[in-house]
Parts: structure tokens; C-alpha cells; sequence
């Protein structure tokens, strides 16, 4: 296993434990706005924790952003 995939399923558990789901891409295009990106998806409300990209992709932001999205301190409420 690649270590792109295992950083990849690392992502996915920690994003579950948040009560989100880790979503990748299906495009295949490299030329296309949202080859190689992820978003994460709201599992509560099913929508999208990043804004969509161009009004349309929901995988905006690259796997260094998820990581730091999900490694930032706990809020208190």
C-alpha cells in the first residue's frame, strides 16, 4: 500500500470519529478543476464542510488542507 493511501485511510478514520465522511474525487481528467482533490461531507446534514468549488465540485481542497482541518483543536461550546 501506497503511503498516499495509507495518509488517505488515516484521513478517513479521523474524519468518522468527527462525524464526517472522507471523499475523493472520481475524476480522472487531469485536466479537470477537481482531479486529485478530496472534500468531506457533513454525515448529520449531508452537506459539504468546504464551499463547493465553482458552484458545483464538492472535493475543493487538497489532503494537506483536510489533515489540518482535522487536526485543529476541539471547540468549546
Amino acid at each position: 500500500m501506497t503511503d498516499e493511501k495509507v495518509r488517505e485511510n488515516r484521513l478517513r478514520r479521523m474524519a468518522d470519529r468527527q462525524g464526517l465522511r472522507l471523499v475523493k474525487s472520481r475524476s480522472r481528467d487531469e485536466m479537470a478543476m477537481d482531479y486529485g482533490l478530496y472534500g468531506l461531507i457533513d454525515i448529520q446534514t449531508n452537506g459539504t464542510v468546504f464551499p463547493p468549488l465553482a458552484g458545483r465540485w464538492i472535493c475543493t481542497e487538497t489532503l494537506d488542507e483536510i489533515e489540518k482541518y482535522l487536526s485543529r483543536p476541539a471547540e468549546v461550546e
